[in-house]
């Protein structure tokens, strides 16, 4: 054991005395429970992972037990992945091409399938695996749980802070975690009530065997690590600030005795650049990142923490009335959840993915995974990976409309990257120009076909990302970003479709392929889901290329192959056809519902444009049912209220808020819903359904797509020189009373609506672009002339209110 003196007013082997507020400001915080309509709080620690609480700043993340004895905080880094920078797609693979497609048209789906994984696959087939990075452990010897009292753990959503407290032998005991986005650091601070009562042990461990843990000669705790057979280098160093007391270094931990306040500084970084770099050095950054953080007190470091998180968490609010649920755990409220005893439960799902959205996707962070940030798995579900048939999209569902626009951005970034790599797939592959994304991609921006051809081989993940650079758009209004960020990742999409679609030999119409419905039905040739999402695409190079004025030639070629790409269809049962041909079985209760794509995300299936599939697709969904996994159960809230049934919405949203832990009465299998710390569960834990949830919450509300749109007329629609707002459009009958303040929509709109007895009673809309907007409540509609930074009230008829 070393003793580590520390000389007043001197920093001195990473531990420095710090000056602290009195005891007597701490003693009042704790004294004060949390604001609990917005917090997540347990009355004991959590014992699984999926009770934990996560905290992130958009790169770094951490899950908190909240442990007495031992508290376990699991961080990870997001550039932790196995692997190394990889050219996936395979050589000479468009040769098969055709004879794939002509498999599929005689009706062999099984033979194409097996060419196709032998010649068209990914090398290799499989992509790379999100990784954990280590866990700091901190031991309090002498705190017995069964001598505790007190004992409360929350997650405060407003300030990104989760505390731990309780008491013992008189002593009150506090820990606040928070991972800070100004500094890049997790922050851990402990206090007591009583002067030099802290006592503890901290201990760092790697993820990944091989790892090195040790004291530096500065006597802060640096852990080193390597992801086994990849290019991945990893460190994390911890710096050790006290308030009274002294640290000792004992072989690879650090230990605390007789202190007032400790603070400890976790910084993390790894050799990633980008996905073609691994030439960073983390030790550097490391150093730089704690020598910024490390010159400020705690108390600075907070309160930076919290104006930076509230700057975006406070845009909007949501108000759907009181309950008494808020005094209950949050794992025993969602088990007794009612939607009309417990509307703050909604609330609180609806801010809680706002939460996880700034918590997991701000630059300069990769963005949001299958599990957002957060995964303590070598061997994660899905990889946790970015999965791009519906997971990754739904992810970014509430950024542009719940106004965390900001949270879109590294999305954006690696959708850049993504088109780099996907342009050496779409030559290899298809022979075509432009760029291409199947199914998924990793950090190394994997775009070709994985896993297996038969749901693997699906080109329009691309495409159906670009309509989050189209949306981001519409919403912000910024020509900047449209010329010089999104147009040219469309049109890259654009050209490969002009370049592979094909024509139908039995009909005139273009089709796509060889694709698939998402992971249902097989390899074909013309899924409906791919026709309507090109429909979009085109649509949007379309508009963007006449706002932008230039490419008239391929905005000709475009308008002329849209015209010919197979339209939507209706079947036999009266609903929307899920492929070109009639084969929908009403039975099937599959968890995608992907040729619904034309009603949410996409708008080309409206009430009052397009009234015949407006009434398919509602068949098509009441056939697929209100059960599924998680994220399914979040889509079909979206559903919901694009069709305008908000008791049907809160219906699923419900049924997405039941406790995925237990099982279901008379079944093994285990169910979709949340978990004890609202975590979505797929199941297992996918953070999709939080995300779309949210997103869901907002359509309920308030939707700004047009009603009135037709696929024919899409493009113009597109051309945002005039908006719509329709305002409460699928209120419950549950929600009789509430308000809800900072949504955002398209054409630069923000929206403030009060109702009550389930009637609107006013509307503020602020212009933020100077658009025309008509606005839609119910049966009556209006049509304002609106300048740029005017701010509209209206009253329950749609009056405008001076």
């Amino acid at each position: 054991m070393r003793r580590l003196r520390v000389p007043p007013l001197l920093i001195c082997f990473g531990f420095s005395i710090v000056a602290g507020l009195p005891w007597l400001c701490s003693a009042a915080r704790m004294s004060s429970p949390p604001e609990q309509r917005l917090s997540l709080w347990y009355r004991r620690p959590a014992r699984q992972w999926v009770e934990a609480l996560p905290v992130g700043n958009g790169r770094l993340g951490a899950m908190v037990f909240g442990g007495i004895e031992r508290e376990r905080i699991q961080f990870n880094e997001d550039t932790v992945w196995t692997g190394a920078p990889h050219d996936y797609a395979h050589p000479g693979a468009w040769r098969y091409l055709p004879k794939l497609r002509q498999l599929l048209w005689a009706g062999q789906q099984r033979a194409a399938e097996e060419l196709a994984m032998v010649h068209f696959m990914s090398i290799p087939l499989r992509q790379m695996e999100y990784q954990p990075c280590g866990d700091l452990y901190l031991e309090f010897p002498g705190h017995e749980a069964q001598r505790v009292e007190a004992y409360r753990r929350d997650l405060n959503l407003d300030t990104a802070i989760v505390t731990t407290q309780y008491r013992l032998d008189g002593v009150e005991y506090r820990r606040e975690v928070f991972a800070s986005h100004p500094r890049q650091v997790l922050v851990v601070h402990l206090s007591s009530s009583e002067p030099g009562a802290l006592r503890f042990r901290v201990r760092l461990q790697p993820a990944h065997e091989g790892g090195l843990v040790q004291v530096s000669p500065s006597g802060n705790l640096r852990m080193q690590g390597r992801v086994p057979g990849g290019a991945i280098r990893y460190e994390a160093e911890l710096r050790l600030r006290l308030d009274g007391g002294k640290g000792l270094a004992n072989g690879d931990a650090l230990e605390v005795e007789g202190a007032h306040r400790a603070t400890l500084l976790l910084a993390v970084a790894t050799n990633f650049r980008n996905f073609r770099d691994v030439s960073a050095d983390p030790h550097e950054r490391n150093r730089a990142t704690l020598d910024a953080a490390g010159a400020m007190s705690y108390e600075v470091l907070r309160d930076e923490h919290i104006r930076d998180h509230q700057r975006l968490f406070r845009r909007v609010s949501l108000d759907l009335g009181t309950s008494s649920g808020s005094q209950l755990e949050t794992d025993e409220r969602i088990r007794q959840f009612r939607p009309e005893a417990d509307p703050e439960l909604i609330v609180l799902l609806f801010q809680y993915g706002r939460y996880l959205l700034i918590a997991s996707s701000r630059l300069p962070g990769q963005p949001a995974n299958l599990q957002g940030l957060w995964n303590d798995q070598l061997k994660p579900p899905w990889g946790s990976k970015y999965t791009v048939n519906i997971n990754t999209e739904m992810n970014y569902w509430p950024a542009e409309v719940t106004n965390l626009a900001e949270c879109h951005l590294p999305l954006f970034r690696a959708l850049a990257e993504v088109a780099e790599s996907g342009e050496r797939t779409a030559w290899e592959h298809y022979r075509a120009r432009g760029w291409v994304l199947h199914h998924n991609f990793d950090l190394w921006r994997g775009p070709a076909p994985i896993n297996h051809s038969n749901h693997g081989i699906w080109p329009t993940g691309g495409a159906w990302l670009c309509q989050h650079l189209w949306e981001h758009y519409l919403f912000e209004g910024d020509l900047a970003f449209l010329r010089d960020q999104a147009y040219p990742l469309m049109k890259g999409a654009a050209l490969f479709f002009l370049d592979t679609l094909v024509e139908d030999p039995r009909r005139w119409w273009l089709i796509s392929g060889p694709s698939n419905s998402p992971e249902n039905g097989g390899l074909v040739m013309g899924p409906t889901m791919d026709h309507q999402i090109i429909r979009h695409l085109f649509a949007q190079v379309i508009a963007a290329s006449e706002i932008l004025g230039v490419d008239a030639p391929l905005r000709k070629r475009l308008e002329w192959a849209r015209s010919r790409i197979a339209p939507n269809q209706i079947g036999r049962l009266g609903q929307l056809q899920e492929w070109l041909e009639d084969i929908d079985d009403p039975n099937n209760r599959h968890r995608h519902v992907s040729h619904l794509w034309g009603l949410h995300p996409g708008w080309e299936i409206t009430p009052f444009g397009t009234p015949e599939l407006f009434a398919a697709a509602r068949r098509s969904l009441e056939f697929r049912g209100d059960g599924g996994t998680g994220w399914s159960m979040a889509w079909k809230v979206n559903f919901w209220a694009r069709f305008l049934d908000g008791d049907r919405a809160l219906r699923l949203l419900t049924n997405l808020l039941q406790p995925a832990w237990e099982s279901v009465p008379g079944s093994r299998e285990p169910r979709g819903g949340v978990y004890q710390n609202l975590f979505d569960a797929h199941p297992p834990f996918q953070i999709d359904g939080n995300f779309g949830a949210t997103a869901g919450i907002a359509e309920m509300l308030l939707q700004s797509h047009d009603p009135y749109a037709r696929p024919d007329t899409i493009s113009d629609v597109l051309k945002g020189h005039s908006a719509y707002l329709h305002l409460l459009p699928a209120l419950p009958k549950a929600w009789v009373e509430g308000r809800v303040s900072g949504l955002r929509a398209r054409g630069g709109f923000e929206v403030d609506l009060e109702w009550s007895g389930g009637r609107l009673q006013r509307a503020r809309v602020k212009s933020l672009l100077g658009r025309r907007v008509r606005i839609r409540y119910r049966d009556r509609e209006i049509t304002l002339e609106t300048r740029a930074g005017e701010l509209y009230r209206l009253g329950p008829e749609l009056q405008v209110l001076r």
